[in-house]
């Protein structure tokens, strides 16, 4: 099989691939490594690239299975993880020059379930500096769109969305403590999934804020996330915030069959966005409704707070986890991330408590609508910006700034309230050049088997996820015959 046929593949097929013995893992594993070597130098996905050890991993899958000692459907399966997860006698950077040497003598409980399973990892993902920031003058620069390297491939977890987006991994890790995993997932035209706040746990993950922090899959199909949650998921005695609930079998929520689900549609703030994203976002939800589901209008009064609240409690976690840091090596942090941590010094304790409270309002209010429905669809965030020069990446301080204004509680609404979400595409701008557009999920406490259910189901039904950034043909910039053929 040529390498682009692998590729190509989402985690599932080639999976199959594997424990069929039709495709060998070291022939898999190769076929990825190449498209890293090829294609990582304009995009800078990958801070290490770990080839020869994978391929040892590789070669000791293949015999594994060959003996009739098949772990499982990640047996034999590439994936990248974040480089904010602590990765045993591997450098682990955070994005950051502060820690750019620092290898872990500990594997993070991720990582760790995911090579038990057979998972052999790649190399370690870009991300915006210690999860937080510009995504320019990070430690190792920006990682940059597929579908265009002018444009921002989302943060912090820009790497892994971009590593999916151009096929150099079947798998990826991210964070989300405002939407960090699924903005990327949105800009990039893939899946990102958050789920239940204590679902995964987050031991040997960099902490960002304690109360808002998560880390979960990032995939090019909704199957494959259901995959690599159900291997990650589950209680962890070194993580006290990771619950004790019972993980169900994710693939038997993969029916392709929606009818009767409830699909509660805001009917104030979250589609007051980009106007191509709302029009997909709104056409996705017609199509569920042709496919079975009830749509119902929901209200979060106060959903328009979840961003500016969840800042306060990120930035002020944040400052005092980099405490140290901040006084020893000040000059080291990417002038963005250490302008912010300094600022949040200076938040009183007073805005953070009301802060929470805020937060509790919103678990309140989000409680009220899932009386009423199964799940709750939103725009994801879309579409991509340009990135920042380096001179307007240094502060949040833009004079002359055009931008819109800050509108995080589409994903902070998630970390605030410990929901799990999920987002897939579900279109594309006109371009040129042309960018993803998205739909998000969110869903009941620990229920990511429904956001499953309904997010197969619509994947099934269309070929957004099918589309590739046209790096194939040597270049990142859509042209408009092409934009023509992708609307």
């Amino acid at each position: 099989m040529a390498d682009a046929d692998i590729v190509f593949k989402s985690g599932t097929e080639l999976a199959s691939l594997i424990k069929t013995r039709q495709l060998s893992s070291v022939d898999v594993v190769r076929a990825y490594l190449a498209r890293i070597d090829a294609l990582n130098p304009k995009l800078n996905a990958f801070i290490t690239i770990t080839s020869e050890e994978a391929i040892a991993r590789a070669r000791q899958a293949d015999k594994e299975i060959a003996a009739g000692r098949y772990r499982g459907p990640l047996h034999g399966l590439p994936y990248a993880p974040k480089d904010i997860l602590a990765t045993k006698g591997l450098r682990t950077t955070n994005g950051s020059k502060v820690t750019s040497d620092w290898v872990p003598a500990y594997e993070s409980t991720i990582t760790s379930r995911l090579n038990t399973a057979g998972a052999i990892l790649i190399g370690k993902l870009n991300l915006l500096e210690f999860a937080m920031g510009s995504g320019v003058l990070s430690g190792f620069g920006p990682a940059r769109n597929p579908w265009d390297l002018e444009h921002s491939p989302g943060g912090s977890s820009s790497g892994s969305g971009v590593a999916l987006a151009a096929c150099l991994t079947p798998l990826a890790v991210g964070t989300d403590t405002g939407g960090s995993i699924r903005v990327p997932a949105a800009l990039c035209g893939i899946v990102g999934l958050k789920q239940t706040y204590g679902r995964v746990s987050r031991y040997g993950v960099t902490t960002l804020s304690w109360t808002l922090d998560h880390a979960g899959p990032m995939t090019k199909t909704v199957a494959d996330a259901a995959m690599m949650l159900q291997a990650i998921a589950g209680p962890d005695p070194r993580d006290a915030t990771a619950a004790h609930v019972p993980v169900p079998d994710y693939s038997k929520a993969l029916t392709g069959d929606i009818t009767g689900l409830r699909v509660g549609v805001p009917t104030s703030y979250f589609f007051d966005g980009n106007a191509e994203e709302v029009k997909a976002v709104r056409t996705a939800v017609d199509k569920l409704r042709g496919m079975g589901a009830a749509i119902v209008p929901v209200d979060v009064p106060h959903a328009n707070l979840a961003g500016s609240a969840g800042w306060i409690i990120a930035m002020a976690e944040g400052a005092c986890f980099h405490e140290k840091r901040l006084k020893d090596t000040p000059e080291l942090f990417d002038p963005l991330v250490r302008e912010r941590l300094e600022a949040a010094k200076f938040y009183p304790a007073t805005d953070y408590i009301k802060s929470m409270r805020v937060r509790t309002i919103l678990m309140d209010e989000m409680a009220q609508v899932f009386r009423k429905c199964d799940v709750m669809a939103v725009p994801g965030g879309g579409p991509a910006a340009r990135l920042d020069t380096p001179d307007r990446a240094r502060s949040d301080i833009k004079p002359g700034s055009s931008a819109p204004p800050f509108r995080g509680g589409n994903t902070f609404l998630g970390d605030m309230t410990g929901l799990p979400a999920l987002t897939i595409p579900c279109g594309f701008t006109a371009g040129p050049p042309v960018l993803p557009l998205s739909i998000q999920f969110y869903g009941k406490p620990f229920d990511e088997a429904t956001l499953f259910r309904v997010s197969h189901a619509y994947e099934s039904a269309t070929d957004w996820h099918k589309r590739r950034p046209p790096l194939a043909a040597g270049s990142t910039r859509t042209t408009a015959a092409a934009a023509q053929s992708m609307r």
